[in-house]
Parts: C-alpha cells; structure tokens; sequence
C-alpha cells in the first residue's frame, strides 16, 4: 500500500495488547489490571520507542489517564526523541487535565467535524472525517504526511477492533498472562460489532509465540492480506 512515488500511504500499524487466560483487558467496568511482567512492560516500551507514535482512544485515557511516555529506564539506554501521542476524541471528551496535554512531548488529537470541543496549545488538532467516530484511513494519510512511519495502536477494545475490522493493522502483539478474570463485565480483548459467521471474523496468521514472565507472547499477522514492512530504524 503505497502513495506517490512509492512512498507508504500509511503508517506501518502494530496493535499490541495484554490480556488475562480468558481474554480480558482489565477488571469489571474497565478498572486497570496489572497483566505484564517486567519483561513484558519493557517490549512495549521498545515498541514505543521504535515506531515513534502511540495510539489509545480517549476511554482509555477517562479511565487509566496514560502518560504514554517511554520508560527508558527499563531499556537500560540513554533516553531518545519521545514518541508522539496520539488519541482519538470523535466526540470531545478528551479531560482537560489529562496528562496527554501536559505538553512534555509531541501530542495529537484526532477528532472530527461534528466536535467542536477546542483543545490546548499543547496538541495538534487533527480532523480526521465528519464524524461522529474519528476516520482512520484518513487519520494515518494524514500522520503519514506528518512523517510518522509507524503507530503503535495501545486500545482500548474498541479501538482495536476498529483497526482490525478496517484492515489497518499490519502486525498484532497479545501477551497473555497465566490469570483468570471472569464475570461478565470485564472488557474484552475487541469489543464492537458482533461476529455471526466466519465470514465476519478478523483471521490472523500466528507467526510466533514465546514464553515471556510467566506467560507467552503470541505474534500475529493478518491472513490473506498485504502489510506494510516495519519502519527502518532512525
């Protein structure tokens, strides 16, 4: 998938997420839970690190109020260019005390026209589509005229079943820890439209899984569809 003169049209996407045995994201009514090891947290935090961009929607950042920076102290390296944060607010929502603005590294908010929420010098606007949901092909056209070669796309459920079901995702990351969640309000690995027949499921191919902590890491690629390579390191 390419634009002009050969250039990506889009970022490279990576979807990365932990999940329980039983395939949830957090506790019940989407309270936070702990599910990766040290070894996990620092994968991600390379992730965030290599492709340059991370991505949550503004649910995630209501209820966990992510700074989304890298840690460098679990990579055991001098700190570099911070990765930009990006959030999707469709509707507004985005709290004004959200550490997202806080203005200590590059930041944007994709919203659509049917918001006329205004958000702090602190973050790019960025219209992405009439709304009322923020329009992801048109997003990355245009992070990918910004420059930004890769996204790391964080969640939540909602978020990440948007990119899978638009064939937007070119590598996805689980890892999967040796816990049990239950009830029946605890979110799900992908929320969204329900799937009645194999035609309306998202098929990955598995490419590797690994013991990681106490867990495992499995690695996926969408089956049957072309993906756009990793970016190069800087």
């Amino acid at each position: 998938m390419t634009g002009d003169g050969g250039a990506p049209a889009r970022p490279y996407v990576h979807v990365n997420c932990a999940v329980s045995l039983d395939g949830r994201l957090a506790f019940a009514g989407g309270k936070r839970a702990m599910l990766s090891g040290p070894q996990d947290l620092a994968r991600v935090q390379g992730l965030r690190a290599e492709l340059g961009a991370v991505l949550v929607g503004v649910g995630t950042v209501i209820m966990d109020d992510p700074s989304l920076r890298v840690h460098w102290e679990l990579l055991h390296r001098p700190p570099g260019p911070p990765p930009v944060r990006i959030c999707l607010d469709g509707r507004g929502r985005l709290p004004a005390s959200a550490r997202m603005l806080d203005g200590t590294q590059p930041t944007i908010v994709a919203t659509t026209d049917s918001s006329k929420r205004g958000y702090p010098s602190t973050a790019e606007t960025l219209v992405a589509g009439p709304g009322p949901e923020v329009d992801l092909p048109l997003l990355l056209r245009g992070l990918a005229g910004r420059g930004l070669r890769g996204v790391l796309v964080e969640g939540g459920a909602h978020v990440t079943a948007s990119f899978l079901r638009a064939g937007l995702v070119d590598r996805m990351t689980v890892y999967v820890a040796p816990v049990l969640i239950g009830g029946a309000e605890a979110p799900s690995l992908m929320a969204g439209p329900e799937s009645h027949t194999p035609e309306e499921w998202v098929e990955l191919l598995r490419e590797s899984v690994e013991p990681l902590d106490d867990g495992v890491l499995i690695s996926l690629r969408p089956r049957n569809r072309p993906t756009i390579p990793p970016p190069a390191p800087l």
